[in-house]
Order: structure tokens, then sequence, then C-alpha cells
């Protein structure tokens, strides 16, 4: 994944149309009063989607601004389905888990207050900051709040009766930004960039995620201590897949996702990788997207993209247009793959255009940069958690093409019948 594109394939913002420009921005209302939108933009954000040539578009994205009811909080979250209901998955996701980890987050930090009111360490006017209740919550609360929500969205799903998820399921990568701090949780292969600017003007990536892979040594290490099989097929020995232990199916392109239940017990899990960032003076934007932005495009690229918008509110969409004039180039028999993309820019400022390429680097096989983010992990240490190495095993080059899931175990074609009816035009009716 990630290899630059061997030819340049531009999108200038004057080849979106006048109907392409209008963006619906509707806005509705969650818990505490938070601003919810699922497309459009707004003075932070930038959203596009766009169905790919494979069938419904499975991808779902959502930001929450004011969350928790903080001004300057901002939740965002783009979730890829697979599978023959990965679609109803990805809604049912993208409603619940920032709805959940809203309530989750509030809870910790009343317990904090409470704490605090009860050491008698609250001062009468910690209120008045806007970064009190964040410098409050440790790093370790932050980090159950997401394994908690993820949790219980997942068994969620397993209990809609609505929803057939046994060999349905959808990835996530979701961030919450408030002040200076950024949290990223990650479940599957879609991915989240920030962009720097260096000292001279240059832009740089910085990934904040890890495709989680089958192939991944740890990754493959649990699932094959559940009994699970991970393998690359002999027509694509280039994608590893997990399989059920007496039957090739359904050959799984990720090891963790919401959903999928025929494989959770065979090493499949629904829980995130957690990571943490203070952000910098320096820091740009991140720009979250499904594994259809990845497969054809650097992290280089995507950056540079994104910063050649003349206007926020086109970068998205000028993102997705750049890839799948990509996919067109690079793979003219394949069919193009959904994509879906959030740019959280991080400043109230424009963002400069200057994108000149950093000659220095060989962009084609770009070595991902996971060591400048942190993750928090169980024995309070900062660090990916793991040996580099092991995570170099799946950040090389190369694209994935592949469908998510590779054959619909039987058992699921006599079951997968039930339709839901909670579910108006991908919006959650209660």
């Amino acid at each position: 994944m990630g290899a630059c594109c061997s030819q340049d394939i531009r999108c200038t913002d004057s080849e979106m149309d006048d109907n392409e420009r209008q963006e619906d921005n509707a806005v509705s209302y969650g818990e505490f009063g938070a601003r919810i939108r699922l497309r459009g933009s707004s003075r932070l954000v930038s959203m596009y989607s766009q169905q790919g040539k494979k069938g419904v578009n499975q991808d779902a994205m959502t930001v929450w601004e004011n969350f928790t009811g903080e001004e300057k909080m901002v939740f965002c979250g783009v979730f890829d389905g697979h599978g023959p209901l990965g679609h109803k998955i990805g809604w049912y996701a993208r409603d619940t888990l920032p709805s959940k980890l809203s309530h989750t987050i509030k809870k910790s930090q009343e317990k904090v207050e409470k704490y605090y009111d009860v050491a008698g360490k609250l001062d009468s006017d910690s209120n008045d900051g806007d970064d009190s209740k964040q410098h409050q919550m440790s790093l370790a609360s932050w980090e159950s709040s997401f394994l908690k929500s993820f949790s219980e969205t997942d068994d969620n799903i397993s209990r809609d009766i609505n929803i057939d998820s046994y060999c349905s399921g959808c990835t996530a990568v979701t961030v919450i930004k408030q002040g200076d701090q950024l949290m990223v949780g990650n479940l599957g292969d879609s991915r989240a960039v920030l962009c720097r600017r260096g000292n001279k003007g240059q832009l740089i990536p910085i990934q904040l995620t890890v495709d989680l892979k089958p192939n991944i040594p740890s990754e493959a290490s649990r699932i094959q201590n559940c009994e699970g099989r991970v393998f690359a097929a002999a027509e694509e020995p280039e994608v590893y897949r997990i399989w059920m232990p007496d039957e090739d199916c359904p050959g799984l392109a990720m090891s963790r996702a919401f959903g999928d239940f025929c494989l959770k017990d065979y090493g499949l899990i629904s829980v995130p990788d957690v990571f943490y960032r203070k952000l910098t003076k320096q820091d740009e934007f991140v720009v979250l997207a499904s594994d259809g932005i990845w497969d054809v495009l650097s992290n280089t690229e995507v950056i540079k993209v994104v910063a050649s918008a003349t206007k926020r509110s086109l970068a998205a969409k000028k993102l997705v247009k750049h890839a799948v004039r990509a996919w067109r180039n690079k793979y003219p028999a394949a069919k193009v793959d959904d994509c879906a993309v959030i740019c959280l820019f991080l400043k109230d400022e424009p963002h400069t255009t200057d994108s000149k390429p950093d000659k220095t680097k060989n962009h084609r096989h770009e070595k991902r940069n996971c060591s400048n983010g942190s993750k928090y992990t169980n024995n309070g240490n900062f660090g990916s958690g793991k040996p580099v190495e092991e995570w170099e095993a799946a950040l090389g080059g190369g694209f994935s093409r592949a469908n998510a899931v590779s054959q619909i175990p039987q058992l699921t074609r006599d079951i997968s019948r039930r339709k839901s009816y909670r579910y108006q035009e991908g919006v959650l009716v209660h």
C-alpha cells in the first residue's frame, strides 16, 4: 500500500463544476449538544465520499463538533464496510460509536471532577479554561474510554437482529481533538495521517495509525493461537487473509473489525489500537480515509493534494477525485474502490498551499512513520508497543486491490436473508 503513482495525475479545483461545489452541510444534534455532520464541510473539516464500482457505497463517515458539549472538542470517524451487509454495519458503527464515546468520556470526566472536589484540589475557577478537563483525564482513562466504547459497539452489532453481521463487518479510524491533544483509535486497515510543515516549509507526512493486517507477526500469532489460519491464496500471493479452521472462508483481509462474528472465535478482535499525540504549531491537518485512498496514493501524495486545495471545503473532494484518477490510471482493469475522506484542519487561519516536492526522498518506497506518534500502552509506557521490524513487515510497498472478504461461508448464505428496517437512506431510525 501507499506507493506513489508512476504518472503525474492531477485534479484541479476548476475541474469541479458548480453542482459538485454545492455540498450538503445539513447538521443534526447529538448528545450534549454536539453538532453532527455526515457530509459537507465546516470551518475545521472537509468531508467527501464517492461510491466505487463494486456496488453500494460501503464507506461511512461522521464528524461531531462540540463533542461531549465542549466547544473545542471534535470527533472524526471513517468506517469502511465489507461483506454483503457491510454498508449497514458501517452506518450502525458511525451512529453508535461516537455516542458511546461521548457518554463514556463524560462519565470519566465527572469522576475526575468528583475526586478533585473531595480532595479539595479543584479551584473555584478551574472550569474557566478550555483545557481543564483534558488535563485532568489521564491517558489511561482516554484509552479505557476507547476500548469500552468499541467493545460495546461491537456487542450491540452482535445483538441487533436487523443486521446480519455473521460475515459482514467494518473498519473504523477515529480521532478526538481537544486543544493540543490528539487521541486516535484505529480498528482495521483504514488510516490517519498527520501533515506537519518542516522548518524549510516542506510538507512532512506522519502516519498516526498502523494498517492492521493479518500478516503482522503479533496479529498472526493471536489468530493462530485461536485456531484461525493466516495465508495468502495462490491467486493473490500478496494479500494475507484470515480463514476459519476447517473451511477456506471467509478470507478476511484485515485482523481487526466490527462484526464478522464467524471469525470472532478465531482471532479477529474489535479492540482498537489507541494512540496519543501532542500537537505542535507545525502541525497543519489530519487526513482520515478508507483504504480506497491509500491503495493508490502514498501518504506524501495525499497531504500534497489536500494542501494544494484553494479552499478548505474542497480539500476532501479534490483528494477523492485524485484517487479515482489514480485507480483508473494505475489499474485500468480493476474496479475502483469506495473512497471516503475527512480532512481535519488544526489551525484557524488558512494553511498555505506551497507544497514543493522534497526531492531528497524516494516516495515510491516511502517508509511509514509511526515512531513520531505515541501509543499509550497498558504498562504506562509510550511507544508502538511492538518491535519496529514487526510493523515494517506489513508496511512495505505495493498495492492491495483485492476484496476485503474472499469467500462467504455456506452457513451465512442460509441466514443472511434478514433485512434491516432500522435504516432509511443510511440514517439510524430510533
